[in-house]
Parts: C-alpha cells; sequence; structure tokens
C-alpha cells in the first residue's frame, strides 16, 4: 500500500458514497472513496452481515470482483464529479488476470487500488488490487465502457 495512504480519511465516507456511483442498496460494495494520489485511487469497504456476497462469514469472489469494479467506478464517479460532469453507468467489458487470496470474513476493512493502466475515448483499462492490511485478497485487469 502506499505511504500517501496510511490511516486514510474518506472524502466520501457510507452515507455519501453513492454520489459517486449509480449502485444502490442492496448492490453497493464501496462504503469509503479516500481521494486519487499520484495515479492511484483508493476505495474502501467494511464487510458486514448482512451483506449479499457473503458465504457464511466471508466475501465471496464474486463480491470481490463486484467491489473491485465499484471502486473503479468510484473513481470514476469522482472525477465525473471535479469536472462538473454527471456520473455515468460503467460497464464490464472484460476481465482478466483475476487472482483470489484469503476471503475477507466480517468486520474486516478491504481498502483497494485502483491505477488507470489505458483510456481511449469511453475505454478505461485499470489494474486493481484489494487488501485487508498487508494481506493482498484480490486483483484484476478490467476493461470498463462508460456511457457517453
Amino acid at each position: 500500500m502506499n505511504s500517501q495512504f496510511n490511516h486514510p480519511t474518506p472524502l466520501f465516507d457510507r452515507d455519501h458514497i453513492t454520489e459517486l456511483l449509480p449502485q444502490r442498496d442492496p448492490m453497493v460494495m464501496v462504503d469509503a472513496f479516500y481521494g486519487i494520489t499520484q495515479g492511484v485511487s483508493l476505495a474502501g469497504l467494511e464487510v458486514r452481515p448482512g451483506n449479499i456476497f457473503l458465504e457464511g462469514k466471508c466475501l465471496s469472489a464474486e463480491g470481490l470482483m463486484e467491489h473491485m469494479a465499484q471502486a473503479a467506478a468510484a473513481r470514476a464517479g469522482y472525477e465525473a464529479r471535479r469536472q462538473g460532469e454527471p456520473v455515468r453507468l460503467g460497464f464490464i467489458g472484460s476481465i482478466n488476470g483475476a487472482t483470489f487470496g484469503k476471503s475477507p470474513r466480517v468486520g474486516e476493512r478491504i481498502l483497494t487500488r485502483v491505477v488507470i493502466v489505458e483510456q481511449v475515448m469511453n475505454i478505461d483499462l485499470v489494474e486493481i488490487t484489494a487488501r485487508v492490511g498487508d494481506e493482498p485478497v484480490a486483483s484484476c485487469r478490467m476493461k470498463i465502457f462508460t456511457e457517453n
């Protein structure tokens, strides 16, 4: 984790995250957005009881993928708001190189880094890494198409 995000304070917390995302409960899988520093954005999620992606007391791989996609969406929403534009819908075009480590448990906080690798018109290729503490829990590259 980059030192610029040690002990982060969210710019958008659980009560305000939907200002950056088109998703609504029960599908909101990001509860904090910490900003963008040196091209790296950081978003988070505390795994809570009742999350629709729980398998027992752990977040499923599908839940991690949805969280990572929404971490990228929160970044795009933040950039849109900074430019005075509306938050747009995005769609996953592809997922490559997905890896999974331990499954985050209820009560743990996931911190997820998103880096833009390439942007072409309304298509972003992003590299995403999710961690709980210092332990990686998932990573992938996503190609995301954004509505005009």
